[in-house]
């Protein structure tokens, strides 16, 4: 007579967001240096200083590069989605059989 088995049903763990992780780091980032800039009054006004000396290419530079920071970030999410993606394809490990005991 053959033992009767029961096998396991095997769940995918949960994923990590890892976009917002990026994107609230980086948003974590700026708010920290805007305090930081802020906190202080010499601070505040070498920031001031300088908000109005800008120029009309350097404010276009800025926006540029600004620009450029948010598409960098937007693409390494997206990279890391791809890769988790990627991976989560990979076949699972084989199911293990688990006797069961005979009813008594």
């Amino acid at each position: 007579m053959s033992t009767p088995t029961i096998t396991e049903t095997t769940t995918t763990p949960p994923r990590t967001r890892w976009a917002a992780i990026i994107w609230g780091l980086l948003f974590a980032a700026v708010a920290a240096g805007a305090l930081w800039m802020l906190a202080d009054e010499d601070r505040r006004d070498a920031v001031a200083g300088g908000l109005v000396a800008l120029t009309p290419p350097t404010m276009i530079t800025i926006l540029l590069l600004t620009a450029g920071v948010l598409l960098l970030v937007g693409g390494a999410a997206g990279l890391i989605r791809r890769a988790q993606r990627k991976l989560a394809v990979t076949p699972p490990a084989p199911r293990s059989e688990v006797p069961r005991p005979l009813a008594e």
